[in-house]
């Protein structure tokens, strides 16, 4: 049965179509804002998979490039390959607050497809897309404990707007931009940031947020009741209790040692020695029963772990609740890299590295809105070796994209414009070591690199992320979380900013929602920890070096003629790479007549800017050059003062006595001296061989 739904979403509408499309899936919905479609499908398998003990969910997002009206631009013309980072960022967007709302016993294959059949290139999909999955789950018969909504909030000129338009966001009054997912009481995701906003003004976006949503949650309530089929019934499966309170007898107070290890791997040892000990002790009487026992024991690990907190109030390395780890911060750690720094937070470790390029090594990136150009890259590398792990190394995963985006959405807001520092900027995360939050330690390693490669950043950044352990009415907010407890707790959520504000935040949660008074109080502990980092970054390096690596290239700007502009490409090329080729350097021209040098070396920069020169500038009034005779007349000489560009040496300009014949002083093939006393409106020069020896011989003898 095909119907159609409206909601009005600060004063914008919203479209929603159920049961016209794909009608064999679980569930799907049309979701329309503008001109911008999303067609979101779920499916679940219809048995469980067996030996499972975690939610076999896979979410996918794709930018079919019709929706913009062209064509692939790749050379097989068609979508295919890996996702684009944008995709990437959206199936993370789509994932992180719907994953927490499936069942503790929900093991069945499900998939989440958000297709965009439709682009305005002014209402971003991603937010649609977010909407329609909640849609499609919870009319389908799969259990899903939603409704969630989600919407983009934006503060353009000191107001509010959500769901803003892409012009909107790009707009430099716009200094707040996040997506807020959300339920009928709470939060349940944040992912954005802002031009160093206050906590108090970040706090006052996501609610603002929230409450815009209910609408949509309101919508999905009546949806669910309309056209909503009956939830499939889970299979109840009977827990062995007597084997669970053996286990917990047995092994409680052997954990609660372990646990308290202060180091990552002896923590993680002696309790895998516990597990190994308990499997043996069982024998082979519980041989086909190793995935539930070792479900048991995970539970009781985690229960001890949260009651440390909670009951005992301590945490696994014996930390204040607000307390950072031990921080050393090192610098200029590599000498060939325009900039290196390596920072340290316990058992975390993260090498920064810095490298400066041209216009030409932008990154090129095929949008639905059209071909952009990026001037700085931040690339987050994870190996296995980093978590004591041995797995295939291969390309970014999902979370390196997600980790990667998030420090460059900190460390973007600080960068000088392309007027300032007109270089391209690539900053490669190299994670050494792990236990908690190897994406703020990016941040820190990250901007210390740079200041080390010489950058004029507007403010240092630094980062934090932050826990939570709720059970009833006991919370406890945990600053700069271990791995374990970020395995554990309620929350994680990340925030990095400079000393006057935030430039970025995450936040995910594992429960079904987060107060305003417990995101307030996380932003708070959160400062004081960001500024304490921040602190320790700063006794490295107060501030960015005055001057780049000398092994960075040296980039020249010179403005030229926009009719020279041929002159210096010539025909198919040939001048341009003449010019590169002699001079080692690689040259950019923009239709302007702006032109960029990008040179290893000064000299070589010089060279090359000389050569252009040559080619490209007019001569000038009163100006000396050195140049060819090109040619004999009866009244003069033409001498060629650039490549391309000739004058005429007039028989009365050759010497400051009379000349009866030209050839008397100069001839064809001569090297000579000249100087310019005229270009006419029709770009004929006249120039003078006596003048410029007079003014030759004058300073020979002053």
């Amino acid at each position: 049965m095909e119907i159609s739904y409206k909601t009005d979403i600060g004063g914008k509408t919203f479209d929603i179509q159920v049961g016209k499309l794909a009608k064999q899936a679980s569930g799907s919905a049309l979701v329309q804002l503008g001109e911008t479609i999303v067609l979101v499908t779920v499916a679940a398998a219809k048995s469980e998979r067996a030996g499972l003990d975690f939610l076999p969910l896979t979410v996918e997002y794709q930018e079919k490039i019709y929706s913009a009206g062209r064509i692939p631009g790749n050379y097989f013309r068609r979508e295919i390959g890996r996702p684009s980072e944008k995709e990437i960022l959206t199936c993370r967007l789509i994932d992180r607050p719907i994953r927490p709302l499936f069942p503790k016993n929900y093991f069945f294959e499900t998939q989440v497809i958000a297709t965009v059949l439709s682009m305005d290139k002014e209402n971003d999909p991603d937010v649609l897309a977010m909407i329609g999955t909640s849609i499609a789950l919870e009319i389908s018969d799969i259990p899903f404990e939603g409704p969630i909504a989600a919407v983009r909030v934006a503060r353009i000129d000191g107001e509010f707007v959500v769901n803003p338009t892409i012009s909107q966001c790009k707009n430099e009054n716009c200094d707040i931009n996040i997506v807020v997912a959300g339920s009928k009481t709470g939060v349940v995701m944040v992912e954005g940031g802002g031009n160093e906003v206050s906590e108090t003004d970040i706090l006052e976006a996501i609610f603002f947020g929230h409450n815009a949503m209910q609408p949509f949650i309101d919508i999905q309530k009546k949806m669910k009741e309309e056209v909503g089929v009956e939830k499939r019934v889970l299979p109840v499966v009977e827990k062995d209790q007597a084997l669970i309170d053996r286990l917990e007898a047995e092994t409680r107070s052997d954990f609660r040692e372990a646990l308290v290890v202060p180091e990552k791997i002896k923590r993680s040892n002696a309790a895998s020695k516990i597990k190994t000990k308990v499997l043996e002790d069982l024998g082979e009487e519980y041989e086909d029963r190793k995935a539930e026992i070792s479900g048991i024991l995970k539970d009781i690990q985690k229960s001890i772990s949260r009651s440390l907190i909670l009951d005992e109030g301590r945490r696994m390395d014996n930390r204040r609740f607000d307390e950072v780890r031990t921080i050393t911060c090192e610098v200029g750690n590599l000498p060939r890299p325009h900039g290196s720094a390596l920072f340290t937070r316990g058992e975390t470790q993260v090498l920064g590295v810095l490298t400066l390029g041209s216009g030409q090594d932008e990154q090129r990136v095929e949008t639905l809105g059209g071909e952009e150009f990026r001037p700085f890259m931040l690339h987050y590398n994870f190996p296995p070796y980093s978590v004591g792990e041995v797995r295939r190394v291969g390309g970014p995963s999902r979370r390196d994209i997600g980790h990667g985006n998030l420090a460059t959405r900190a460390i973007e807001k600080v960068l000088p414009s392309k007027e300032e520092f007109d270089y391209t900027i690539r900053l490669v995360s190299e994670v050494f070591e792990s236990n908690g939050s190897s994406s703020m330690g990016t941040v820190c390693s990250g901007i210390l690199a740079l200041m080390d490669g010489g950058i004029p950043i507007k403010a240092p950044v630094s980062g934090i992320a932050m826990g939570l352990v709720k059970e009833g009415d006991k919370t406890v907010i945990l600053s700069d979380i271990l791995g374990d407890e970020d395995h554990t707790g309620d929350m994680d959520f990340k925030v990095a900013g400079t000393k006057d504000g935030i430039t970025a935040l995450q936040m995910d949660i594992k429960i079904h929602e987060l107060s305003r008074e417990i995101m307030d109080k996380a932003l708070e502990q959160a400062k004081q920890g960001r500024l304490h980092i921040l602190d320790k970054m700063m006794e490295a390096l107060s501030k960015s070096r005055d001057e780049i690596s000398p092994y960075a290239p040296k980039i020249i700007s010179i403005k030229i003629n926009p009719d020279k502009i041929r002159d210096i490409i010539g025909p198919g090329g040939k001048v341009i790479r003449a010019l590169q080729a002699e001079t080692n350097t690689r040259i950019e021209v923009d239709d302007s007549g702006e032109v960029k040098i990008s040179a290893l070396t000064q000299e070589e920069g010089n060279a090359a800017m000389k050569m252009i020169e040559d080619i490209a500038m007019d001569p000038e009034v009163g100006k000396i050059y050195e140049g060819k005779v090109v040619k004999i007349t009866d009244f003069g000489a033409f001498v060629q003062v650039k490549p391309g560009t000739d004058g005429l040496v007039h028989i009365s300009q050759l010497a400051n006595h009379h000349v009866k014949k030209v050839t008397d002083v100069v001839n064809e093939g001569d090297i000579i001296k000249v100087k310019v006393l005229e270009v006419t409106r029709d770009g004929k020069i006249r120039l003078s061989l006596k003048d410029a020896l007079e003014e030759n011989d004058g300073e020979r003898h002053s």
